[in-house]
């Protein structure tokens, strides 16, 4: 009996040990602070050849907040597997209404390349309403995407609304994306892929979306999620802030390009 017992102890430690080694490691950088003055934020990078994370705020990173325009990446999926949206780009075309919004670049018919670009919300509202709830529903539920509650409403749901995802999330996402682990096609992915690509001038490719919560005329919430690729190497990274105003999407985007080029990932 002693024997077996010391057995059984032995193969559970030898379980743990493997368990622990097949973890990828993280490195907790507390004095990446200095960019995050004035905001409550995180930010996680994970480095794919090194199979290990940097973490910023790591119980930020943990932390569900509502995705926010980083959502357009995952609706953009889900319209094209679904066939609502062409992969063609000409032939997802969506005609303004002439509803005047206060983001110039909104009042205009619109693409799904432009709609990415400019962030636009009411296509986006009107590609998820296309979609319909069940078809959302099975894809989130399917990709595993942050808490998978779209019961804010269909044209709503990721807009400060009961959608919530972690950054630690986001960059868990965007990896499996990448590597070809979401059921997603991949002539589906380039599209989407291409649609965010911010630079690409052969060696560094940079991508990435930003998203903002706007309330009551402040800017409380910001995310910039994406993906560097260098030197056959790929570097997804996902930043949130929060304050009582000014945090934006745009903010939140020049921090994690002031971190990515501290650590000469971008050039």
């Amino acid at each position: 009996m002693k024997k077996i017992l010391w057995f059984l102890c032995a193969l559970l430690l030898a379980y743990a040990t493997a368990a622990a080694e097949a973890s990828p490691a993280v490195e907790v950088r507390d004095d990446l602070g200095k960019y995050f003055r004035g905001y409550t934020g995180t930010m996680v990078i994970y480095d794919q050849a090194g199979d290990r994370y940097v973490v910023y705020n790591e119980p930020q990173s943990r932390k569900r907040l509502s995705p926010c325009s980083t959502f357009k990446i995952y609706n953009s999926l889900i319209g094209l597997e679904t066939g609502v949206l062409a992969a063609e780009d000409e032939q997802t075309l969506v005609k303004w209404d002439g509803t005047r919004h206060s983001i110039e670049s909104w009042n205009h018919d619109q693409t799904l390349a432009s709609a990415t670009r400019n962030s636009v919300v009411w296509y986006y509202q009107k590609l998820a309403a296309r979609i319909g709830e069940q078809r959302m529903q099975e894809h989130l539920d399917a990709i595993g995407y942050g808490n998978r509650d779209i019961s804010g409403g269909l044209t709503t749901f990721w807009l400060r609304s009961s959608l919530r995802i972690s950054a630690m999330e986001q960059v868990e996402m965007l990896r499996r994306l990448y590597s070809g682990e979401l059921p997603f096609a991949p002539r589906n992915v380039a599209v989407v892929r291409k649609n965010i690509t911010l630079s690409a001038d052969g060696k560094t490719p940079f991508m990435g979306k930003t998203g903002s919560g706007f309330e009551n005329g402040r800017w409380l919430l910001g995310w910039f999620v994406g993906c560097v690729e260098r030197d056959g190497n790929r570097y997804i990274f996902a930043v949130n802030i929060e304050a009582p105003d000014g945090a934006s999407g745009g903010a939140a985007r020049r921090i994690a390009e002031a971190v990515l080029k501290d650590f000469a990932i971008l050039p």
